[in-house]
């Protein structure tokens, strides 16, 4: 059985919904700061970060990459639309922005000490990340103009940015600039897997 390791309310999210969208039999294993310290867990991702996927004796990490193993798995499940190629491949085009893009300036902003020395720094680079951040909601609330995902139909690149969007939400961003935004994140958590894993993670 396939097994999810995670930390409520991080980026381990959107495998989490993949696997219920998927519909395929798993469980999961809340870790916490310190247990992803532990030497069992380093021995099974040296790097100490969720997610982790187990399926057997066999270990993956990193968002695209089990969200990938998890697609090809259900191919069925519409994890990356249900459309064409061309469709699938813009799902994700935009779950790679929100993975290599938008996250990464999340991580400016909430832990700016693994990058730079400094209190003056820090406090620099939470704000070129707050700027980055506000600039990507730009073209994703200008990508929605026309339709209600990003790909057209839902896919996990809008569970990606919703994730983001929960994240901003508890770092009160200003996000008043994008009307389409607050309709969107309403519309993807409406979605029964979405809420399925919010359930599940909330306890």
């Amino acid at each position: 059985m396939l097994t999810l390791h995670y930390f409520p309310g991080s980026c381990a999210f959107v495998p989490h919904v993949a696997l219920e969208w998927s519909g395929l039999p798993y469980r999961t294993q809340v870790e916490t700061r310190e247990s992803i310290k532990t030497p069992a867990y380093l021995n099974m991702n040296p790097m100490g970060q969720v997610p982790l996927l187990e399926d057997g004796g066999w270990t993956l990490t990193q968002n695209v990459a089990i969200i990938d193993y998890v697609n090809d798995l259900a191919p069925q499940a519409g994890i990356y639309t249900h459309g064409d190629a061309k469709q699938q491949a813009k799902a994700r085009q935009w779950l790679v922005i929100a993975n290599a893009e938008l996250h990464r300036q999340f991580s400016f902003v909430f832990g700016p000490a693994r990058f730079v020395e400094g209190e003056a720094a820090q406090q620099a680079l939470a704000a070129k990340g707050r700027e980055a951040i506000l600039r990507l909601y730009g073209v994703i609330d200008e990508a929605l103009a026309e339709q209600n995902y990003l790909a057209g139909e839902l896919s996990i690149a809008d569970v990606y940015v919703y994730t983001t969007l929960r994240w901003a939400k508890g770092l009160k961003l200003d996000l008043s600039a994008f009307p389409r935004l607050a309709a969107y994140f309403d519309r993807v958590g409406a979605n029964p897997g979405v809420m399925a894993v919010l359930q599940q993670e909330n306890g």
